[in-house]
Protein backbone atom coordinates (compact mmCIF):
# COMPACT_ATOMS: atom_id res chain seq x y z
CA UNK A 1 0.00 0.00 0.00
CA UNK A 2 1.48 3.36 -1.29
CA UNK A 3 0.19 6.02 0.97
CA UNK A 4 1.39 9.54 0.66
CA UNK A 5 2.55 11.55 3.46
CA UNK A 6 -0.62 14.12 2.79
CA UNK A 7 -2.72 11.46 2.74
CA UNK A 8 -1.39 9.72 5.40
CA UNK A 9 -1.82 13.08 7.72
CA UNK A 10 -5.31 13.88 7.09
CA UNK A 11 -6.42 10.40 7.78
CA UNK A 12 -4.34 11.04 11.16
CA UNK A 13 -6.18 14.09 11.82
CA UNK A 14 -9.92 12.80 11.09
CA UNK A 15 -9.05 9.73 13.95
CA UNK A 16 -7.81 13.21 16.17
CA UNK A 17 -11.09 14.81 15.65
CA UNK A 18 -13.12 11.56 15.98
CA UNK A 19 -11.28 11.15 19.26
CA UNK A 20 -12.06 14.65 20.52
CA UNK A 21 -15.84 14.79 19.17
CA UNK A 22 -15.02 17.74 16.80
CA UNK A 23 -15.69 15.50 14.10
CA UNK A 24 -18.66 16.59 12.39
CA UNK A 25 -18.31 14.91 8.76
CA UNK A 26 -15.39 13.51 6.39
CA UNK A 27 -16.02 13.08 2.69
CA UNK A 28 -14.65 10.79 -0.07
CA UNK A 29 -15.78 11.72 -3.38
CA UNK A 30 -13.90 10.71 -6.85
CA UNK A 31 -13.24 7.13 -6.37
CA UNK A 32 -11.79 4.63 -8.40
CA UNK A 33 -14.48 2.34 -7.71
CA UNK A 34 -16.98 3.57 -10.56
CA UNK A 35 -19.84 1.70 -8.57
CA UNK A 36 -19.76 4.14 -5.48
CA UNK A 37 -20.11 7.84 -5.33
CA UNK A 38 -18.81 9.18 -2.05
CA UNK A 39 -18.07 7.51 1.34
CA UNK A 40 -19.01 9.67 4.23
CA UNK A 41 -17.54 9.45 7.68
CA UNK A 42 -19.50 10.36 10.87
CA UNK A 43 -19.07 9.67 14.39
CA UNK A 44 -21.68 7.52 16.22
CA UNK A 45 -21.89 6.07 19.44
CA UNK A 46 -22.48 2.01 19.83
CA UNK A 47 -23.57 0.32 22.52
CA UNK A 48 -19.96 0.15 23.90
CA UNK A 49 -18.24 2.92 22.87
CA UNK A 50 -17.77 5.54 20.22
CA UNK A 51 -17.38 4.53 16.85
CA UNK A 52 -16.00 5.64 13.06
CA UNK A 53 -18.93 4.77 10.75
CA UNK A 54 -18.56 4.41 6.88
CA UNK A 55 -21.79 5.40 5.15
CA UNK A 56 -21.40 4.09 1.48
CA UNK A 57 -23.38 5.54 -1.33
CA UNK A 58 -23.44 3.32 -4.84
CA UNK A 59 -24.33 4.05 -7.78
CA UNK A 60 -27.31 1.95 -7.91
CA UNK A 61 -28.85 4.24 -4.71
CA UNK A 62 -27.95 1.11 -2.08
CA UNK A 63 -26.69 2.74 0.82
CA UNK A 64 -23.91 0.34 2.99
CA UNK A 65 -22.60 0.61 6.31
CA UNK A 66 -19.14 -0.61 7.83
CA UNK A 67 -17.61 0.61 11.69
CA UNK A 68 -13.85 1.78 12.74
CA UNK A 69 -13.51 1.11 16.43
CA UNK A 70 -11.10 4.11 17.58
CA UNK A 71 -8.51 2.62 18.53
CA UNK A 72 -4.28 1.88 17.52
CA UNK A 73 -5.23 0.24 14.29
CA UNK A 74 -7.88 2.89 12.91
CA UNK A 75 -5.61 4.73 11.02
CA UNK A 76 -4.32 1.95 8.93
CA UNK A 77 -7.89 1.12 8.35
CA UNK A 78 -8.48 4.81 7.13
CA UNK A 79 -5.47 5.14 5.16
CA UNK A 80 -6.59 1.83 2.93
CA UNK A 81 -10.17 3.12 2.62
CA UNK A 82 -9.00 6.36 1.52
CA UNK A 83 -6.47 5.29 -1.23
CA UNK A 84 -9.25 4.21 -3.38
CA UNK A 85 -10.62 8.02 -3.16
CA UNK A 86 -8.83 11.13 -4.92
CA UNK A 87 -10.41 14.15 -2.70
CA UNK A 88 -10.72 13.69 1.05
CA UNK A 89 -12.67 16.85 2.91
CA UNK A 90 -12.37 16.76 6.52
CA UNK A 91 -14.73 19.01 8.67
CA UNK A 92 -14.60 19.80 12.08
CA UNK A 93 -16.02 22.27 14.45
CA UNK A 94 -12.25 23.86 14.45
CA UNK A 95 -12.28 24.27 10.62
CA UNK A 96 -12.01 22.18 7.56
CA UNK A 97 -9.02 20.36 5.78
CA UNK A 98 -8.52 19.30 1.98
CA UNK A 99 -6.75 16.36 0.14
CA UNK A 100 -6.70 15.88 -3.76
CA UNK A 101 -4.67 13.20 -6.31
CA UNK A 102 -4.62 14.37 -9.77
CA UNK A 103 -4.77 11.79 -12.07
CA UNK A 104 -1.16 12.29 -13.05
CA UNK A 105 -0.55 11.10 -8.93
CA UNK A 106 -0.23 14.53 -7.99
CA UNK A 107 -0.92 15.29 -4.01
CA UNK A 108 -1.95 18.56 -2.13
CA UNK A 109 -2.82 19.10 1.39
CA UNK A 110 -5.06 22.25 2.49
CA UNK A 111 -5.56 23.68 5.18
CA UNK A 112 -4.26 20.92 7.31
CA UNK A 113 -1.51 22.76 9.52
CA UNK A 114 -4.39 25.25 10.68
CA UNK A 115 -6.90 22.58 11.46
CA UNK A 116 -4.12 20.48 13.64
CA UNK A 117 -3.26 23.77 15.28
CA UNK A 118 -6.43 24.20 16.72
CA UNK A 119 -7.05 21.08 17.24
CA UNK A 120 -3.96 20.55 19.22
CA UNK A 121 -4.07 23.81 21.46
CA UNK A 122 -8.28 24.22 21.67
CA UNK A 123 -9.38 22.70 24.36
CA UNK A 124 -12.98 20.66 23.67
CA UNK A 125 -15.66 22.59 25.25
CA UNK A 126 -19.57 22.42 25.01
CA UNK A 127 -18.84 24.80 22.04
CA UNK A 128 -17.32 22.66 20.10
CA UNK A 129 -17.83 19.12 20.88
CA UNK A 130 -19.98 17.66 17.99
CA UNK A 131 -21.73 14.45 19.97
CA UNK A 132 -21.84 11.18 18.57
CA UNK A 133 -25.32 10.13 17.49
CA UNK A 134 -26.65 6.34 18.26
CA UNK A 135 -26.07 4.06 15.84
CA UNK A 136 -29.20 2.36 16.42
CA UNK A 137 -31.90 5.48 15.52
CA UNK A 138 -35.28 4.38 14.88
CA UNK A 139 -36.07 4.43 11.34
CA UNK A 140 -37.98 7.78 10.20
CA UNK A 141 -40.97 6.53 8.04
CA UNK A 142 -42.73 8.97 5.89
CA UNK A 143 -45.97 7.21 7.19
CA UNK A 144 -46.31 6.82 10.55
CA UNK A 145 -49.42 5.10 10.72
CA UNK A 146 -52.08 7.18 12.04
CA UNK A 147 -53.17 8.33 8.31
CA UNK A 148 -56.55 7.44 7.91
CA UNK A 149 -56.22 4.96 4.68
CA UNK A 150 -54.24 2.83 6.96
CA UNK A 151 -57.07 2.36 9.00
CA UNK A 152 -59.76 1.76 6.64
CA UNK A 153 -57.05 -1.17 4.89
CA UNK A 154 -56.92 -2.79 8.28
CA UNK A 155 -53.27 -2.06 7.92
CA UNK A 156 -53.34 -0.02 11.31
CA UNK A 157 -56.04 0.75 14.34
CA UNK A 158 -57.85 3.64 15.43
CA UNK A 159 -55.10 4.96 17.71
CA UNK A 160 -52.51 4.92 14.75
CA UNK A 161 -50.63 1.57 16.42
CA UNK A 162 -49.94 -1.05 12.99
CA UNK A 163 -50.83 -4.35 13.44
CA UNK A 164 -48.23 -6.93 14.10
CA UNK A 165 -49.31 -8.40 10.78
CA UNK A 166 -49.24 -5.82 8.93
CA UNK A 167 -45.83 -4.59 9.83
CA UNK A 168 -44.48 -5.94 6.77
CA UNK A 169 -46.78 -4.35 4.52
CA UNK A 170 -46.27 -1.41 5.97
CA UNK A 171 -42.18 -1.33 5.66
CA UNK A 172 -43.33 -2.02 2.36
CA UNK A 173 -45.85 0.89 1.55
CA UNK A 174 -42.90 3.41 3.13
CA UNK A 175 -40.22 1.95 0.76
CA UNK A 176 -42.20 2.30 -1.75
CA UNK A 177 -42.98 6.06 -1.06
CA UNK A 178 -39.18 6.32 -0.74
CA UNK A 179 -38.63 5.31 -4.19
CA UNK A 180 -41.07 7.56 -5.09
CA UNK A 181 -39.68 10.42 -3.72
CA UNK A 182 -35.99 9.55 -5.29
CA UNK A 183 -37.77 10.45 -8.64
CA UNK A 184 -39.86 13.49 -7.57
CA UNK A 185 -37.48 15.82 -9.51
CA UNK A 186 -38.28 13.53 -12.86
CA UNK A 187 -42.21 14.52 -12.88
CA UNK A 188 -44.55 17.35 -12.85
CA UNK A 189 -44.76 19.92 -10.18
CA UNK A 190 -48.34 20.55 -8.11
CA UNK A 191 -50.28 18.50 -10.63
CA UNK A 192 -50.12 14.70 -12.21
CA UNK A 193 -51.53 11.89 -13.43
CA UNK A 194 -51.19 8.30 -11.91
CA UNK A 195 -51.93 4.79 -12.81
CA UNK A 196 -52.06 1.83 -10.73
CA UNK A 197 -52.13 -1.33 -13.43
CA UNK A 198 -53.22 -4.57 -11.82
CA UNK A 199 -53.91 -2.53 -8.31
CA UNK A 200 -55.13 -5.73 -6.52
CA UNK A 201 -56.25 -4.29 -3.18
CA UNK A 202 -54.74 -0.89 -3.82
CA UNK A 203 -52.49 -0.27 -0.89
CA UNK A 204 -50.02 1.55 -2.95
CA UNK A 205 -52.68 3.19 -4.98
CA UNK A 206 -54.02 4.74 -1.45
CA UNK A 207 -50.46 5.34 -0.18
CA UNK A 208 -49.17 7.12 -3.37
CA UNK A 209 -52.48 9.25 -3.93
CA UNK A 210 -52.39 10.08 -0.22
CA UNK A 211 -48.49 11.34 -0.61
CA UNK A 212 -49.16 13.32 -3.50
CA UNK A 213 -52.46 14.65 -2.45
CA UNK A 214 -52.03 15.64 1.18
CA UNK A 215 -48.03 15.71 1.77
CA UNK A 216 -46.95 17.06 -1.27
CA UNK A 217 -50.79 19.16 -1.76
CA UNK A 218 -50.63 17.84 -5.39
CA UNK A 219 -53.77 18.23 -7.52
CA UNK A 220 -54.03 14.76 -8.43
CA UNK A 221 -56.30 12.50 -10.97
CA UNK A 222 -55.30 8.55 -10.04
CA UNK A 223 -56.96 5.52 -11.61
CA UNK A 224 -56.55 2.04 -10.64
CA UNK A 225 -57.37 -0.92 -12.63
CA UNK A 226 -57.97 -4.87 -12.04
CA UNK A 227 -59.80 -7.51 -13.00
CA UNK A 228 -61.43 -8.47 -9.98
CA UNK A 229 -65.03 -6.60 -9.59
CA UNK A 230 -65.46 -7.27 -6.05
CA UNK A 231 -61.89 -5.61 -5.19
CA UNK A 232 -62.65 -2.63 -7.35
CA UNK A 233 -66.18 -2.20 -5.42
CA UNK A 234 -64.16 -2.30 -2.19
CA UNK A 235 -61.63 0.41 -3.27
CA UNK A 236 -63.85 2.52 -4.46
CA UNK A 237 -66.43 2.52 -1.49
CA UNK A 238 -63.11 3.49 0.58
CA UNK A 239 -61.88 5.88 -1.87
CA UNK A 240 -65.17 7.48 -1.39
CA UNK A 241 -65.16 6.82 2.63
CA UNK A 242 -61.86 9.24 2.33
CA UNK A 243 -62.63 12.01 0.33
CA UNK A 244 -59.73 10.87 -1.71
CA UNK A 245 -61.40 13.01 -4.94
CA UNK A 246 -59.63 12.45 -8.44
CA UNK A 247 -59.18 8.41 -7.17
CA UNK A 248 -60.99 5.73 -9.00
CA UNK A 249 -61.40 2.25 -9.82
CA UNK A 250 -61.88 0.41 -12.64
CA UNK A 251 -62.75 -3.51 -13.38
CA UNK A 252 -60.79 -4.45 -16.93
CA UNK A 253 -57.96 -5.63 -18.37
CA UNK A 254 -54.89 -3.83 -18.52
CA UNK A 255 -54.71 -4.26 -22.28
CA UNK A 256 -57.54 -2.42 -23.32
CA UNK A 257 -57.81 0.22 -21.02
CA UNK A 258 -57.34 3.63 -22.32
CA UNK A 259 -56.00 6.51 -19.78
CA UNK A 260 -57.96 9.97 -20.14
CA UNK A 261 -55.18 11.74 -20.69
CA UNK A 262 -51.36 10.02 -20.49
CA UNK A 263 -50.22 9.55 -16.76
CA UNK A 264 -46.62 10.69 -15.85
CA UNK A 265 -46.39 7.76 -13.20
CA UNK A 266 -47.21 4.40 -13.76
CA UNK A 267 -47.07 2.14 -10.16
CA UNK A 268 -47.64 -1.60 -10.43
CA UNK A 269 -46.95 -4.35 -7.28
CA UNK A 270 -46.66 -7.75 -7.84
CA UNK A 271 -48.42 -8.31 -11.42
CA UNK A 272 -48.29 -12.22 -12.14
CA UNK A 273 -46.27 -13.53 -14.89
CA UNK A 274 -46.81 -11.88 -17.81
CA UNK A 275 -49.38 -9.49 -16.58
CA UNK A 276 -46.31 -7.25 -15.64
CA UNK A 277 -45.18 -7.20 -19.89
CA UNK A 278 -48.64 -6.09 -20.17
CA UNK A 279 -48.16 -2.64 -17.64
CA UNK A 280 -44.46 -2.01 -18.94
CA UNK A 281 -45.66 -2.22 -22.55
CA UNK A 282 -48.83 0.06 -21.58
CA UNK A 283 -46.66 2.68 -19.79
CA UNK A 284 -44.28 2.50 -22.87
CA UNK A 285 -47.56 3.62 -25.20
CA UNK A 286 -48.23 6.44 -23.01
CA UNK A 287 -44.15 7.85 -22.77
CA UNK A 288 -45.16 7.74 -19.39
CA UNK A 289 -42.47 9.60 -17.07
CA UNK A 290 -41.40 7.02 -14.99
CA UNK A 291 -42.06 3.31 -14.67
CA UNK A 292 -42.47 1.71 -11.32
CA UNK A 293 -42.96 -1.82 -11.25
CA UNK A 294 -42.27 -5.02 -8.89
CA UNK A 295 -42.72 -8.45 -10.79
CA UNK A 296 -44.22 -11.24 -9.41
CA UNK A 297 -44.14 -15.27 -11.11
CA UNK A 298 -42.12 -15.53 -13.29
CA UNK A 299 -43.53 -18.70 -15.29
CA UNK A 300 -43.12 -17.68 -19.11
CA UNK A 301 -39.29 -18.01 -19.50
CA UNK A 302 -38.95 -21.16 -17.41
CA UNK A 303 -41.38 -23.02 -19.66
CA UNK A 304 -39.37 -22.20 -22.73
CA UNK A 305 -36.16 -21.68 -22.15
CA UNK A 306 -34.14 -22.22 -24.99
CA UNK A 307 -30.02 -21.80 -23.90
CA UNK A 308 -27.68 -24.88 -23.92
CA UNK A 309 -24.74 -23.02 -22.43
CA UNK A 310 -26.90 -22.49 -18.96
CA UNK A 311 -27.81 -25.83 -19.24
CA UNK A 312 -25.62 -26.62 -15.90
CA UNK A 313 -28.08 -24.24 -14.34
CA UNK A 314 -31.44 -24.93 -16.27
CA UNK A 315 -31.01 -28.69 -15.25
CA UNK A 316 -32.16 -27.77 -11.66
CA UNK A 317 -35.63 -26.97 -11.91
CA UNK A 318 -35.30 -24.96 -8.75
CA UNK A 319 -32.14 -22.86 -9.99
CA UNK A 320 -33.58 -22.98 -13.33
CA UNK A 321 -36.57 -20.66 -11.92
CA UNK A 322 -34.27 -18.59 -9.79
CA UNK A 323 -32.06 -18.09 -13.25
CA UNK A 324 -35.56 -17.66 -15.08
CA UNK A 325 -36.54 -14.83 -12.45
CA UNK A 326 -33.46 -12.63 -13.26
CA UNK A 327 -32.59 -13.27 -16.74
CA UNK A 328 -36.86 -12.37 -17.40
CA UNK A 329 -36.29 -9.14 -15.29
CA UNK A 330 -33.23 -7.94 -16.92
CA UNK A 331 -34.72 -8.46 -20.88
CA UNK A 332 -37.59 -6.40 -19.21
CA UNK A 333 -34.99 -3.64 -18.19
CA UNK A 334 -33.24 -4.04 -22.07
CA UNK A 335 -36.82 -3.77 -23.69
CA UNK A 336 -37.53 -0.46 -22.11
CA UNK A 337 -33.90 0.98 -22.75
CA UNK A 338 -34.70 0.14 -26.40
CA UNK A 339 -37.85 3.00 -25.85
CA UNK A 340 -35.39 5.22 -24.65
CA UNK A 341 -35.87 4.31 -20.64
CA UNK A 342 -33.16 4.76 -17.80
CA UNK A 343 -33.03 1.48 -16.18
CA UNK A 344 -32.56 -0.16 -12.74
CA UNK A 345 -33.45 -3.10 -10.56
CA UNK A 346 -33.53 -1.73 -6.71
CA UNK A 347 -34.35 -3.73 -3.70
CA UNK A 348 -37.76 -3.20 -2.81
CA UNK A 349 -38.11 -4.36 1.23
CA UNK A 350 -35.97 -6.88 3.02
CA UNK A 351 -36.27 -10.34 1.31
CA UNK A 352 -36.51 -12.02 4.55
CA UNK A 353 -40.18 -10.67 4.49
CA UNK A 354 -40.75 -11.73 1.11
CA UNK A 355 -39.41 -13.31 -2.30
CA UNK A 356 -40.75 -10.66 -4.38
CA UNK A 357 -38.79 -8.47 -3.84
CA UNK A 358 -37.04 -6.83 -6.95
CA UNK A 359 -38.53 -3.19 -8.53
CA UNK A 360 -37.79 -2.43 -12.06
CA UNK A 361 -37.26 1.81 -12.08
CA UNK A 362 -37.34 3.04 -15.59
CA UNK A 363 -36.83 6.74 -16.14
CA UNK A 364 -37.36 8.31 -19.64
CA UNK A 365 -35.02 10.47 -21.19
CA UNK A 366 -35.84 13.69 -22.75
CA UNK A 367 -35.77 14.40 -26.48
CA UNK A 368 -34.58 10.64 -27.21
CA UNK A 369 -33.92 9.55 -30.59
CA UNK A 370 -34.86 5.52 -32.00
CA UNK A 371 -33.21 6.76 -34.86
CA UNK A 372 -29.63 7.29 -32.85
CA UNK A 373 -26.51 5.09 -32.21
CA UNK A 374 -27.46 4.90 -28.44
CA UNK A 375 -30.82 3.21 -29.83
CA UNK A 376 -29.26 0.71 -32.13
CA UNK A 377 -27.10 -0.34 -29.44
CA UNK A 378 -30.13 -0.65 -26.96
CA UNK A 379 -31.64 -2.59 -29.65
CA UNK A 380 -28.83 -4.97 -30.34
CA UNK A 381 -28.39 -5.32 -26.62
CA UNK A 382 -32.02 -6.37 -26.08
CA UNK A 383 -31.82 -8.80 -29.27
CA UNK A 384 -28.67 -10.57 -28.18
CA UNK A 385 -30.50 -11.23 -24.42
CA UNK A 386 -33.51 -12.45 -26.19
CA UNK A 387 -31.49 -14.97 -28.24
CA UNK A 388 -29.31 -16.05 -26.01
CA UNK A 389 -32.46 -17.34 -23.91
CA UNK A 390 -34.85 -18.40 -25.86
CA UNK A 391 -32.75 -19.32 -29.42
CA UNK A 392 -32.58 -17.73 -32.71
CA UNK A 393 -35.80 -19.42 -34.01
CA UNK A 394 -38.45 -20.06 -30.73
CA UNK A 395 -40.76 -21.94 -30.86
CA UNK A 396 -43.00 -20.16 -28.87
CA UNK A 397 -44.09 -16.35 -29.41
CA UNK A 398 -42.67 -14.53 -25.89
CA UNK A 399 -44.39 -11.19 -25.17
CA UNK A 400 -40.98 -9.47 -24.05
Amino acid sequence: MNITPELQKITELTVTAAKLQRLKKAVLSKPQDKSLQKVVLTLKKSSRASILQAEYFHKDNKVTHKNFELNETTPSALNALAEGFSQFNLICSDGECEYKCSSSGKTVLLGADKLERKLCSVPTTAENTVLPTSNNREKQYILNGSEPFLKHLGVADGNGRVFDRKQAKFRQINRFLELIRDVEDKLPRNEIRICDLCCGKSYLSFAVYHYFANIKNFRVSMTGVDLKPDVVAHCNAVAKALNFEGLEFLCGDVREYESPTPPSLVISLHACDIATDFVLDKAVSWNTDVILSTPCCHHELNHHIDCPTLSFISDYSMLRQKLCDAATDAIRLCKLETFGYTTTALELIDPDETPKNIMLRAIRKKNFDPTSEEARKANEKYNAAKEFFCGSTPKHTFHF
